[in-house]
């Protein structure tokens, strides 16, 4: 080779080779999660005693067990899982094994290089089972938002690489080797996105507290319908349906305020509704104790009450 043609290449092999090592850097604390048949999902070790993973694969929630980078099996419980944000926690002792390295996930900017890392199952320690990685660029940035299940996520990062079978739970690696934060393909119609590092701490933390995230709740069973046009002009609506009430809990928030059977919900806190997502996207733990108000149809005319937000039972988490 001439040396021309050595000068092209080397750029080449010097990223290739901090790809390599960024990989094997974070793979230091990645596991794999073994809670659902067949295929195990990737975790982090994220602190002492502390794996995060992907909550859409953790399909049970006893006899899991995490497989080591070394090819080390241990029995692990479940702290507590947040399906809107779509994070579990589990608890796994675990000797010796380096806690993530944290980055930032406010640093990330649109075109920079990111590595989804992943970690299949070993047969014990004469087969560890090997780490996998996806390559690719953060494709879109945007502020925090709320999940189609109300769960508040910090950062907005989508990206485009491949997620395998496999690598949800698995860590967002940026090219000096840190985790940015938690893939996942359980958030937005099966795209990539990344739940960044700040959200996992946050919910972590909640979970390792209290196992559970708190959710508020109206007590009220609904399905969204259409209104009609007319009905929308005489109430100066805005275009769109409500969700009507075919279910009131007894005593519940929505009773007590004085909800009935048949109401139609068109506005929470001021905000239009028209499906449950935008109900979810309301009722975040923020709201439980507090009033919120409601807007109903009923008879055909707007009624406003006042309800005092519950929080929504483990049963309907």
């Amino acid at each position: 080779m001439d040396t021309k043609s050595s000068e092209a290449v080397s750029p080449l092999l010097a990223l290739s080779n901090d790809l390599a090592d960024a990989v094997e850097r974070a793979g230091r604390s990645v596991v794999a999660v073994n809670a659902r048949p067949r295929t195990p999902s990737s975790g982090v070790y994220w602190r002492e005693g502390v794996v995060v993973t992907a909550d859409h694969t953790v399909k049970r929630d006893e006899e899991i067990s995490i497989t080591f980078p070394d090819g080390r099996a241990a029995p692990a419980t479940l702290a507590g899982r947040d399906p809107s944000t779509d994070l579990a926690v589990i608890r796994v002792e675990a000797a010796s094994l380096p806690a993530a390295e944290i980055a930032d996930a406010s640093s990330l900017q649109v075109g920079h290089m990111v590595l989804a890392v992943g970690r299949r199952e070993g047969q014990g320690e004469a087969d560890p089972g090997s780490l996998g990685a996806s390559l690719g660029v953060v494709s879109a940035l945007g502020g925090s938002w709320r999940t189609w299940r109300g769960g508040q996520i910090d950062r907005f990062i989508r990206l485009d690489l491949t997620i395998f079978l496999g690598f949800s739970g698995g860590p967002l690696v940026n090219a000096q080797g840190r985790v940015a934060g938690i893939n996942t393909t359980g958030l937005w119609r099966g795209a990539g996105l990344a739940i960044p590092a700040s959200t996992v701490d946050r919910v972590a933390r909640e979970l390792l507290e209290k196992g559970r995230i708190a959710r508020g709740y109206l007590g009220l069973g609904m399905h969204p319908v259409t209104l009609p046009e007319a009905l929308q002009r005489r109430l100066s609506l805005p275009a769109g349906g409500g969700m009507i009430a075919f279910a009131v809990e007894p005593d519940g928030p929505a009773e007590r305020a004085g909800a009935l059977l048949g109401d139609v919900l068109v506005a929470l806190d001021g905000k239009p509704v028209s499906d449950v997502g935008d109900v979810g996207a309301i009722l975040g733990g923020e709201r439980v104790g507090k009033e919120i108000s409601a807007r109903f149809i009923r008879g055909g005319a707007l009624v406003e009450l006042k309800i005092t937000v519950g929080e929504r039972p483990m049963r309907e988490a």
